[in-house]
């Protein structure tokens, strides 16, 4: 027996297209942010067909969600890192803050 509904995947894609006017009418850096919004959104598809919820959409908004967090933790991450080096160079030449 076959599924009664369009795969998570599918439903992104056709999602995606039903903006492809707003995609169009935004400028340039902003089409890459609106590509990323879903690029995000894909990368969580898995997790999301798993859900087989019945408000897709908020599926396709909860997976960019995802992503960003995700992109915040490694920003957050990368910065504190570079706090580190900062006060290790700091400490080594015994410059004060």
């Amino acid at each position: 027996m076959g599924r009664t509904n369009p795969t998570y995947r599918d439903f992104l894609e056709r999602y995606e297209s039903q903006f492809s006017d707003v995609r169009r009418a935004l400028r340039r850096q902003h089409q890459e942010d609106f590509d990323a919004l879903f690029a995000g959104a894909r990368q969580f598809a898995d997790a999301a067909g798993y859900a087989n919820h019945h408000d897709r959409d908020s599926l396709v908004l909860l997976s960019m969600l995802l992503a960003h967090e995700a992109k915040l933790r490694e920003y957050e991450a990368t910065i504190e890192e570079l706090r580190e080096e900062v006060e290790k160079l700091r400490s080594e030449t015994g410059e004060r803050r």
